[in-house]
């Protein structure tokens, strides 16, 4: 099959197969996503404009690389300026977590991680959870 112009609009099949997922997730994420609207022609089928598959694209990584919750991406995407797809397609820069401690930051005293740790036994045993 020949391939679609760059602005072209795509099928929800090609969509998923561009992201290797089944077509019913793209589906679910639509109900989720409220900035994921592909447009809907005749029958139901779905057409995805550029920017639904930048957006779409962006959901996959943060869900399925970033270890996003889908109500993380939900209040990530919330947030953004407009909350439109125009505005949530762009990607963000995220900075790289480091596993090794930042030089200009101290650790925390073992007197205050003790009181950390006993403010939440407490709060747990209020809500009627069992102790750590």
């Amino acid at each position: 099959m020949a391939e679609k112009a760059e602005g072209a609009f795509r099928t929800i099949g090609e969509v998923a197969a561009d992201l290797g997922l089944p077509q019913h997730i793209l589906r679910y994420w639509e109900t989720r996503f409220p900035q994921l609207r592909p447009l809907q022609r005749a029958g139901n089928r779905r057409y995805y404009r550029p920017s639904d598959v930048v957006l779409a694209k962006r959901i996959d990584r943060l869900l399925n690389s970033e270890g996003y919750t889908v109500k993380g991406v939900q209040q990530l995407l919330a947030r953004e300026p407009g909350g439109d797809a125009a505005a949530v397609a762009e990607p963000v820069a995220v900075a790289p977590v480091s596993a090794a401690p930042a030089a200009n930051v101290a650790a925390p005293s073992p007197a205050l991680l003790r009181d950390i740790r006993d403010a939440l036994v407490s709060a747990l045993a209020e809500d009627g959870r069992p102790a750590l």
